[in-house]
């Protein structure tokens, strides 16, 4: 109303946001901020240089590269990191496993970004054995493995899916003294393992991996952090006039550690109520605090360690499926314990898997390479990874064991399958022959990697 201008206001549906990180000027460390912008502001440089300031991949040089398969993505990924090592001496990594993780931030945070893409070399002290590659891939394991354990307080279990990690909002609380000297930490240790093409142990949400890409986020990312809170906004959202007598505020509730804290979305929010005329400007508000400003401080520090190692433009040709991919590698996914413990609803229900459409989903499922079997979970999990125990132990939202399911619709429900990740289920259309059926899956799956759903 008034001096508004309606296009330009938040819309659930079309408004977008890309990450942007301004560098600063520091004699020993990079610095930056990070905040969220509308997507024409989130420009990033369009080419990769080297060292001493020579191009190394223009911008049309990554654009076809962007049009690869996802293997040949990877093979000019790893020559492009290793035109951009530095090959002039080693840094030597001296590590006691007694003090793995207090050892290893020291001696990654000791050094400058040209040291970060030296080759690394790791002795852990008292012990034999030279380092032709293996104690590297150990230390990859053992400290991803610390840095995402929950117990360290740098990390918590996402709402939504038991298997991925969210930063936690209360690190500072419990780690007073180093909190964000340790995500900076953990963002060259990201870095790093992309750049030697060593493998993560630990899956974090997907929208961590669009901010690490640049890639937009929606309104709709909330739903895969928080169903119920996204519920909750979609149904004020609805409300219009009568959002008044709700009685809501521009302010947030936090829970840290058992403590509720009151956090102003905007200055003086606590004052501002919500009306149907601002009701956009709080939503988002909402999604800008949930996807950036609760976590900002850590999330600039794991960033800037990030980039420390690897320019911006290098990771432009993965979407963010594939970078969960090339971070935590491809699951090995054993398609009897799939099918044995998976459930069937809806329209299934009486024939499970002998249902004409549930046999040709697991044959058709069953000629993917371990890539697409791998983005089919990500598509109705949320992530690629596999419990320990196998899909007998695959767990919803609420942390309890919530099987794979394929749930039955008729075409007139939807035309494409569609996913709900808080409950590991895919909705499946009764199909009437086997190649709509393999079409549609193809499809609905390769779309879900752009960051948008067919409707």
């Amino acid at each position: 109303r008034g001096n508004v201008d309606v296009r330009k206001r938040f819309d659930v549906d079309r408004s977008a946001y890309v990450l942007k990180l301004d560098y600063l000027n520091s004699d020993h460390i990079r610095g930056g901020r990070v905040s969220l912008v509308t997507p024409e502001k989130g420009v990033v440089d369009s080419s990769i240089s080297g060292a001493d300031g020579s191009e190394l991949a223009s911008y049309s040089d990554i654009a076809n590269a962007q049009m690869k398969s996802y293997n040949d993505k990877i093979d000019w990924f790893q020559s492009t990191c290793s035109r951009l090592a530095v090959t002039d001496g080693k840094i030597m990594m001296k590590i006691r496993r007694d003090y793995l993780m207090c050892d290893s931030i020291q001696a990654v945070m000791s050094l400058s970004r040209e040291e970060l893409r030296k080759k690394w070399i790791f002795h852990f002290i008292g012990e034999d054995g030279l380092d032709v590659g293996g104690l590297t891939r150990e230390w990859f394991e053992l400290v991803s493995k610390a840095m995402f354990d929950p117990n360290m307080g740098l990390w918590q279990m996402s709402e939504t899916n038991q298997m991925c990690m969210r930063i936690n909002p209360a690190s500072a609380i419990c780690c007073p003294e180093d909190h964000l000297i340790c995500f900076r930490f953990i963002g060259r240790v990201l870095g790093r393992a992309l750049f030697d093409g060593q493998l993560v142990n630990g899956h974090m949400v997907k929208y961590l991996y669009k901010h690490l890409l640049r890639w937009p986020v929606m309104f709709s990312d909330l739903r895969d952090q928080d169903e119920g809170y996204f519920n909750s906004l979609k149904q004020l959202n609805d409300m219009g006039a009568d959002v008044r007598h709700v009685g809501v505020d521009f302010t947030a509730t936090e829970e840290l550690l058992g403590l509720n804290r009151t956090v102003d979305l905007i200055p003086g929010g606590a004052g501002i109520e919500v009306t149907e005329d601002n009701l956009p400007e709080y939503i988002e508000s909402c999604l800008r605090y949930r996807l950036l400003g609760r976590c900002e401080a850590q999330l600039n520090e794991l960033l800037l360690g990030f980039y420390d190692v690897l320019p911006e433009p290098l990771l432009a040709i993965f979407d963010f499926q594939e970078l969960e991919l090339l971070m935590c590698g491809l699951p090995e996914i054993e398609m009897d314990d799939w099918m044995k413990h998976t459930e069937y609803t809806g329209e299934y229900d009486a024939e499970g898997p002998d249902h004409e459409v549930c046999v040709w989903f697991w044959e058709i499922v069953s000629e993917y390479d371990q890539e697409l079997k791998a983005r089919l979970l990500q598509f109705v999990t949320g992530t690629s990874g596999v419990p320990a125990k196998g899909f007998s132990s695959l767990q919803g939202n609420d942390g309890n064991v919530r099987k794979f399911t394929i749930h039955g619709v008729t075409l007139d429900t939807c035309v494409y399958p569609r996913s709900h990740t808080c409950f590991n289920r895919i909705d499946l259309p009764l199909y009437e022959e086997r190649e709509e059926c393999e079409e549609k899956l193809k499809i609905a799956i390769t779309m879900a990697s752009t960051g948008f759903d067919i409707e």
